[in-house]
């Protein structure tokens, strides 16, 4: 039997909305049924997510892959779905999924079968940021390329989410705050009635974005959704904090990424103030005292040109 890392089991405890206990305990028969069901070998240590479980694994061809196992979520339901559109054209590619009620879990269990890459080695590792926010921008340009498919959630919805809950949230905001808040919020009011059609990953940092054999890089774990690119700047952003010249280092990674995607300045910025404002409000409503204080930095960076 698959035994679950603590670490893992640490993780699903911490985020037992999406996880749980419950799902740490039908984790090792859902490993072992899957194994079965595509008749898969193990093939070296276990490596896990936030809440997935990753197994290493060989198929019956001898093709090395990824047994993904992760509960099925309103932020992860897409991404079965969003791989098959980018069929392999700068991130993992899919090679097989399915969905299963899972034994002693509320949740679905969400199997993917996906590309082998090197788990160990991503661009969080590589020494200069600028060539890794080179690499990153590359592959995200191609996946911002394809056009979203129907039926997935769309920034549109997201959009209206947001000013929706803005007003409740910000009541328990830091007086501080409050105006960054409701400078974001006027962003993404500005925004929301052109909120795009392009196919995003969501989640592009350095540490998803892995080393691999078809390609020297590719994307991983998207949380697939249809809107505007500018919405996907934050991440890279935000991760590796710079230690000296905060602000300047901040415009040059917006201006290398704006560039590189060939994206409308003012709409790249508003986006990105929608997307401080997200994380705001998933803070506030976690019962944080104030919003992420790295964030404000980039709003006043971009802001303050």
């Amino acid at each position: 039997m698959i035994e679950v890392p603590a670490e893992l089991a640490a993780s699903h405890l911490r985020y037992a909305d999406d996880a749980g206990p419950e799902w740490t305990a039908a984790l090792p028969a859902l490993a072992e049924h899957f194994l079965g069901r595509w008749e898969l070998r193990p093939d070296g240590p276990v490596m896990h997510g936030v809440v997935s479980l990753v197994l290493p694994v060989v198929r019956p061809d001898g093709t090395r892959a990824a047994l993904k196992l992760q509960p099925a979520t309103e932020e992860n339901v897409g991404e079965g779905p969003g791989l098959r559109v980018w069929a392999g054209d700068g991130v993992v590619r899919l090679l097989d999924e399915a969905t299963v009620p899972s034994p002693s879990s509320p949740h679905q269990a969400n199997a993917l079968l996906l590309e082998r890459l090197e788990g160990r080695r991503s661009l969080e590792e590589m020494p200069d940021v600028t060539e890794a926010l080179e690499i990153l921008t590359r592959l995200l340009a191609r996946l911002v390329a394809h056009p979203g498919p129907e039926g997935m959630r769309t920034l549109a919805d997201i959009a209206t989410d947001m000013l929706e809950a803005t007003p409740e949230q910000a009541r328990r905001a830091h007086p501080d705050d409050l105006p960054w808040i409701e400078r974001c919020a006027a962003a993404v009011r500005e925004l929301a009635g052109e909120a795009g059609d392009r196919l995003l990953h969501w989640d592009l940092h350095y540490s998803n974005v892995l080393a691999g054999g078809r390609e020297p890089w590719l994307a991983i774990d998207p949380k697939p959704l249809v809107g505007d690119p500018g919405f996907e700047l934050l991440p890279a952003l935000r991760n590796r904090w710079p230690s000296t010249d905060v602000r300047g280092t901040l415009l040059r990674r917006f201006d290398q990424m704006v560039e590189g995607l060939g994206l409308d300045r003012d709409r790249a910025v508003g986006w990105t103030l929608g997307r401080v404002l997200q994380d705001a409000l998933w803070d506030l409503e976690d019962g944080e005292s104030r919003i992420d204080q790295n964030e404000v930095a980039i709003v006043e960076a971009l802001l303050s040109r």
